[in-house]
């Protein structure tokens, strides 16, 4: 039984959203991602898939990618992305297959951990960072520490935290992200968003603080899952 993580599917089986238009690595990227799946992942595995799942403006034209993804091995826990725009309320969701799970201001446990997480925002201090982009990003952090205390009053403490946008700008400045992640004293982070050579370089990796931080977009993982646990 183990943990994986690939985010940034941006599946388009209805939309035919080609992705190859932003470069080589993206194509035939659904082909590789399900060859790469069926090669790693077993039915007794956990993928956690951090966002932008389907270019699907609503929940019917996502349909044909969640039915893709319900196809593949193992249970999936997802939050979403900026791109989910089909995402409707977790309760509906979550009725949706019983092999995915839909986080939002709780959390999935997994083992002895607790999987919390969010979308995230850009933050304090990154490019263009204006007064609406403040007002996302409180809000996401607050959503972060819902899903922490709703983890830490039912007795976990271990905690793994999914989010779609990176924690911290490319300055590595401290954040309201990075504060709840060292304040709940989280084991690993997660996260997507970034695209790009030049975009990978901008996000925090490694371990920081004790906490190992790792970038998991679907085209910096070769549309390979990466197993994290």
């Amino acid at each position: 039984m183990s943990l994986f993580v690939i985010s940034d599917l941006h599946l388009s089986f209805a939309s035919e959203k080609p992705m190859d238009i932003f470069g080589a690595q993206w194509v035939n990227h659904t082909e590789k991602i399900e060859y790469y799946w069926n090669r790693l992942i077993s039915n007794e595995d956990t993928v956690l898939i951090p966002g932008d799942v389907s270019w699907g403006l609503k929940l019917d034209n996502a349909m044909p990618d969640l039915q893709w993804i319900h196809k593949q091995k193992g249970t999936k826990v997802f939050v979403k992305g900026n791109h989910d725009l089909w995402w409707i309320s977790k309760n509906k969701l979550n009725k949706l297959f019983d092999d995915m799970i839909f986080i939002q201001n709780d959390f999935y446990k997994w083992n002895d951990y607790a999987i919390c997480g969010t979308r995230g925002w850009v933050c304090p201090g990154a490019g263009e960072f204006s007064a609406h982009d403040e007002k996302i990003y409180l809000r996401e952090v607050n959503r972060l520490r819902l899903s922490l205390e709703s983890a830490k009053v039912m007795g976990m403490d271990k905690f793994i935290v999914a989010l779609h946008y990176p924690p911290t700008n490319e300055k590595f400045v401290r954040s309201g992200f990075l504060e709840l992640i060292e304040e709940y004293n989280v084991e690993k982070v997660v996260y997507g968003h970034l695209h790009g050579r030049d975009a990978f370089d901008n996000g925090i990796m490694g371990i920081r603080n004790g906490v190992d931080y790792r970038l998991t977009s679907c085209d910096y993982l070769k549309c390979i899952p990466l197993k994290i646990l």
